[in-house]
C-alpha cells in the first residue's frame, strides 16, 4: 500500500532528522540571550545576574545528566491556602516560566489599588511585590481572590479581576 510506505518513510526521516535536535546545546548566559534593554528591564544587579546564571547552568547540567533517567511524575502540591506552592518534578522544563502553573489564592488584606512597590500578601503565605503597573480602584475589594500568572522568562503577573489590567510582580518571601 503506497500510503503506508509513505507514512513509514516520513516517520523514519522524522526520527533521523530529530536525533541531532535532541542533543542539548551548552548553557548560554543570560547576557547573550537578552538585549541590553531587556536586561535593564529585569533590573538585576551584576551579582544577582551571576548567581542566576550559575543556578541555571547547574540546573541545566542536572537535567542533561538526568536525560537517561526517567523523570519522576510531578507531585500534586497542597491545596490553596495550605502554605506552600505545588511541588513539581525537577527538570520538567527548559525555559523559565513555561512550565509554571498559575497560583490561585486570596489576599489577606483589602486592596484599593497598586503601584510599583505595593506588596500583596496571600493567604497561602506568599508575598508578591509590584514591579510594574498601577491601578486605582473605584472602590476597595475586600480580601479578593487573585491569580498570579506566569509569563515568559520568569515574569509573573497578578490578576485581581479578569477585567482589569494585571500588575507585573515578583515574589519576595
Amino acid at each position: 500500500m503506497p500510503a503506508m510506505r509513505y507514512f513509514k518513510l516520513v516517520l523514519l526521516l522524522t526520527l533521523l532528522l530529530s536525533a541531532p535536535l535532541q542533543a542539548k546545546p551548552p548553557y548560554v548566559e543570560l547576557e547573550q540571550r537578552l538585549t541590553p534593554d531587556q536586561l535593564r528591564e529585569v533590573g538585576l544587579s551584576a551579582e544577582q545576574l551571576a548567581t542566576l546564571n550559575r543556578m541555571l547552568r547547574e540546573a541545566d547540567a542536572k537535567s542533561t545528566a538526568a536525560v537517561a533517567e526517567p523523570v519522576p511524575q510531578a507531585i500534586d502540591g497542597p491545596q490553596v491556602g495550605a502554605g506552600a506552592p505545588p511541588v513539581r518534578a525537577p527538570g520538567t522544563g527548559q525555559f523559565i516560566g513555561l512550565n509554571d502553573e498559575p497560583i490561585k489564592s486570596r489576599l489577606k488584606h483589602d486592596v484599593s489599588g497598586w503601584e510599583p512597590g505595593t506588596v500583596f500578601e496571600l493567604e497561602n503565605g506568599q508575598q508578591w511585590k509590584v514591579l510594574k503597573g498601577s491601578m486605582k480602584l473605584k472602590k476597595p475589594m475586600v480580601t479578593p481572590e487573585i491569580v498570579v500568572v506566569p509569563g515568559v522568562a520568569g515574569r509573573w503577573f497578578m490578576q485581581v479581576d479578569e477585567d482589569m489590567p494585571k500588575a507585573r510582580v515578583y515574589r519576595i518571601d
